[in-house]
């Protein structure tokens, strides 16, 4: 299920609302005030990377061990 941002234009709160895939469409109002001037905004979102071990890297927690 998306989850939207929006901002309400009478209170300011910004707030995200989890809205799901069925027939009925829910209300869509301010937890703050319950106003329903409300407006989508654009969210952020984070992309993960993964990363490889670099040869700077080690095992050794000192760095000082020998190499094998």
């Amino acid at each position: 299920m998306p989850v939207y941002s929006y901002i309400c234009k009478d209170c300011g709160k910004k707030f995200d609302l989890l809205i799901g895939v069925t027939a009925e469409r829910p209300e869509l109002k301010c937890p703050q005030c319950d106003s329903k001037n409300i407006e989508k905004t654009l969210a952020s979102f984070g992309i993960g990377t993964s990363s490889s071990s670099s040869s700077s890297e080690s095992s050794c927690p000192t760095g000082t061990c020998p190499l094998s």
